[in-house]
């Protein structure tokens, strides 16, 4: 099971906003090359995205659908990839101090990428959300400096519930 974390420097609200943007999961995720929305109001339970991906002269398309949505928290998707099956992708986004924690848990759930899965496969996944989760980093914290650079000078940002301060 590939797992990966990384920390963004912004806020978990400002990761959310792309999150639950399907016309930008291209942005973002590796190996797609255009999203938009086809079923649903993205992200609620049940919507859907169409992607497609270029290999080359070579366009597949597919669908990816929102299977648990906690919104602000937790989004976990079930990508279709044709022939090899679906794939299980789980996006936990935490409040990290000033900024956001997000971890991606993917692994096969149905067809033959199950079976195919092995070390060199789980490498390479790894290497994939390695790549992902640094688009995903790049694109909220330029946000968040574009944010605060248009942001009125003296005024405060009350902190998001839950973030930094300790729980009872």
């Amino acid at each position: 099971m590939a797992v990966r974390h990384r920390l963004i420097k912004a806020s978990p609200r400002s990761v959310w906003t792309v999150l639950e943007d399907g016309t930008r999961y291209a942005e973002w995720v590796v190996g797609t090359s255009s999203s938009e929305p086809v079923r649903g109001h993205w992200p609620e339970l049940g919507s859907a995205i169409a992607y497609e991906v270029r290999l080359g002269t070579v366009r597949l398309s597919n669908e990816t659908v929102v299977r648990r949505c906690v919104p602000g928290e937790a989004l976990e998707l079930e990508a279709k990839a044709g022939p090899l099956g679906t794939a299980r992708i789980a996006i936990e986004v935490r409040p990290w101090g000033d900024h956001c924690l997000v971890i991606v848990d993917e692994h096969p759930l149905r067809g033959a990428g199950g079976t195919l899965h092995n070390v060199a496969v789980e490498g390479l996944i790894q290497v994939r959300h390695r790549a992902m989760l640094a688009r995903l980093a790049h694109i909220c914290e330029a946000e968040a400096a574009e944010e605060e650079r248009r942001r009125p000078m003296g005024q405060v940002v009350a902190p998001e519930p839950g973030a930094g301060g300790a729980r009872a």
